[in-house]
């Protein structure tokens, strides 16, 4: 199940080219450069060969718009490694993107590891790198993209607006396309924070970034993940136009996402959750689940609880959560919350 569901946490897809003749990086910069043509602040950790081993790098911070030089050349004309995550400045959770070879990082701060065989030994989580194959020792360039496709100035316009956005201060498209309205919030945001109309962009990103990040501490519901093992969760709750349920969100270990970004109705709210099951096939699923609502095998937002099987759904038995406080709720797993017996998919 995992599998069938691990696209909807990849917004991102990265596609390798040689760098050539491009003006959006220096040619005189040697090594691997990273391009963020998405709308939104990636943090990017690299891998690298050295010998018999790998040295694992991050985090590489990078604005929607930039190229920002990740490795210094000279560069080994061999397989590479690459993971990206979105900053937790963005609503909606995590986009992440990975492959398959799993490495030590760790999540909280700069690291530099030459990756040990037990990252957990180590105080480190594993991510999932996806392999990326450099065949030139000068100059790489590998460019981050999403579903929407965006040059490199329309995806640092696509940004500002999504920050916007994210720091409640905008609530039109996020299309690259800085108009009236967009300009306007701009201005409104610079006059509220006394800045200058004359901020660069860069500054105006990494302000946006914090005040995204503050407002996103007081309203909505995070789930944490505080066990070692992967977890696929999803949420069902009352909205004015009645019950609904939505899924997956991909939580890695020790790792968190925030799945509603808006103040919360005084009222319980539901979650299922399923724990891979490190040792092999199956999964547990949390203890004491009673509420049944409906899910699906991939991205899903259903509304009703109701006859699932008869709209191609299956019922699954969510946990009732205590009431949020002041709009805001923090749902935590761990393992002694899931059930002894395993599950096969």
């Amino acid at each position: 199940m995992a599998q069938a569901r691990l696209f909807l946490s990849t917004l991102l897809f990265l596609a390798a080219s040689i760098f050539g003749a491009s003006s959006a990086v220096a040619q005189s910069n040697q090594g691997w450069t990273l391009c963020n043509q998405t709308s939104f602040i990636i943090e990017a950790a690299t891998a690298r060969p050295v010998g018999q081993s790998v040295v694992v790098e991050g985090w590489t911070k990078l604005r929607p718009g930039a190229c920002v030089l990740a490795v210094e050349g000279p560069l080994a004309t061999d397989v590479h490694f690459l993971y990206a995550r979105s900053s937790t400045a963005h609503r909606g959770g995590a986009r992440n993107w990975g492959g398959d070879r799993s490495l030590c990082v760790d999540t909280t701060s700069s690291f530099s590891v030459e990756s040990p065989p037990d990252c957990a030994a180590m105080g480190l989580d594993q991510r999932d790198f996806r392999p990326i194959l450099i065949e030139r020792s000068t100059n790489w360039r590998t460019n981050l993209r999403e579903t929407e496709t965006y040059n490199l100035e329309r995806a640092r316009q696509a940004g500002v607006q999504r920050l916007l956005t994210d720091a409640d201060v905008y609530s039109g498209r996020i299309d690259g396309d800085i108009g009236k309205r967009t300009r306007a919030a701009i201005r409104e945001f610079l006059k509220e924070k006394g800045l200058q109309n004359t901020t660069s962009d860069a500054d105006l990103i990494d302000i946006l970034e914090q005040a995204a990040i503050a407002r996103a501490r007081n309203v909505g519901m995070t789930l944490c993940n505080r066990t070692n093992n992967r977890i696929w969760a999803a949420i069902g709750r009352r909205r004015s136009e009645g019950w609904e349920s939505r899924g997956w969100w991909l939580l890695e270990g020790q790792g968190c996402a925030r799945v509603i970004d808006e103040p919360l109705l005084q009222t319980p709210h539901y979650v299922y959750a399923e724990m891979d099951n490190p040792d092999g096939e199956g999964y547990y699923t949390l203890s004491n689940s009673n509420d049944r609502f409906c899910v699906a095998r991939s991205k899903f937002a259903i509304v009703g609880r109701d006859n699932c099987e008869s709209s191609a759904y299956r019922p699954g038995n969510f946990y009732a959560t205590e009431a949020p406080q002041d709009g805001k709720l923090v749902f935590e797993f761990f393992d002694r919350g899931f059930d002894e017996a395993l599950r096969g998919r």
